[in-house]
């Protein structure tokens, strides 16, 4: 089976959608409509390898499968989630003359159970204990993926996403762009005016990128020290230089003493011989050579991964 793009969602403004298997027409009718009225999104698949067609082109919050069906039943069904979608959850629905047992669908990754015939208030409890889980283990991992200074993605957030745009940009076919950008002569300014104002000036960046990107579709990170990123998707040369451009003009107006910003460009190129990983430390090399080349270029510049050449925006 190909490598697919992760199923799940469960995003604080996205709509719940739950996938139910099952192979009689019935109970999949009866399931769609119960779990409509909970207030959730339901799409039926008949069987397990229909249940992975529909998990490869769409983002589902859990899986409710049966067991016995044909072509491929639930545990198999069961096993290629985990393999391939493994923050999927997935409930288990079986009948008592079943061959698994609660322990085997609980050791194979099911987070639960439901035993054949079921009332519609386990169902909705079961259904709403999985969803919170959920929720809680999502918001300590964007917790965990949070630079605590400026509210911008962490090093391992900026890891994360990037992972998750370039296999994106690349299936479906969009730019993809990366901006390093570093503080020029930060040091000193820090020794000069002390830490809770270079704590200020890193503040202020990083409400500058903000201010400067689309909400939801760029990211904005800060991997460390005075260094900080943005991937840019759907974002062509021109206007990845002109957010770059939009960027150190805005801090040009509200400097922090002598700082300013050196920015590098580079864009994500599949490469057939690289894997995944080598592809997207290609693009951080590309781009954070071009930022150092704005500093030695003496700051206070952008400059693109296709050229040696720095544009210069003087603070005067």
């Amino acid at each position: 089976m190909s490598q697919a793009l992760p199923a799940f969602t469960l995003e604080p403004n996205f709509p719940v959608r739950i996938l139910a298997v099952d192979d009689d027409p019935q109970i999949l009718k009866m399931l769609e409509i119960t779990i409509n009225s909970f207030g959730y999104q339901c799409s039926t698949a008949v069987d397990g390898l229909d249940a992975l067609e529909k998990l490869a082109h769409g983002s589902f919050s859990l899986v409710l499968t049966d067991l016995t069906m044909p072509r491929m039943d639930g545990m198999a069904l069961l096993r290629e989630i985990k393999n391939h979608y493994p923050r999927l959850d997935v409930i288990v629905i079986t009948g008592y003359a079943e061959k698994f047992s609660y322990t085997d669908v609980i050791k194979a990754g099911a987070c639960d159970f439901i035993a054949k015939p079921f009332n519609i208030d386990e169902l909705e409890a079961k259904l709403h204990r999985a969803l919170r889980e959920q929720t809680m283990l999502h918001q300590l991992e964007q917790l965990s993926m949070r630079d605590p200074l400026t509210g911008l993605f962490n090093r391992r957030g900026f890891e994360v996403k990037l992972e998750e745009e370039a296999p994106r940009a690349y299936r479906q076919n969009y730019p993809l762009y990366l901006a390093i950008i570093d503080m020029d002569n930060f040091k000193e300014y820090n020794d000069e005016f002390g830490h809770q104002a270079g704590d200020r000036a890193l503040q202020a960046i990083g409400r500058l990128l903000l201010n400067s990107t689309r909400d939801n579709v760029d990211w904005c990170c800060r991997p460390g020290g005075d260094e900080f990123s943005i991937i840019l998707p759907y974002t062509d040369n021109e206007q990845a230089m002109a957010v770059a451009e939009r960027i150190i003009e805005q801090y040009r107006l509200a400097p922090f003493g002598n700082t300013s910003l050196s920015i590098g460009l580079a864009s994500f190129h599949r490469h057939p011989q690289r894997t995944w990983g080598e592809d997207i430390e290609h693009l951080q090399f590309l781009a954070d050579q071009a930022m150092y080349r704005s500093k030695q270029a003496g700051g206070n510049r952008i400059s693109c991964d296709q050229s040696s050449t720095a544009r210069n925006c003087p603070l005067d």
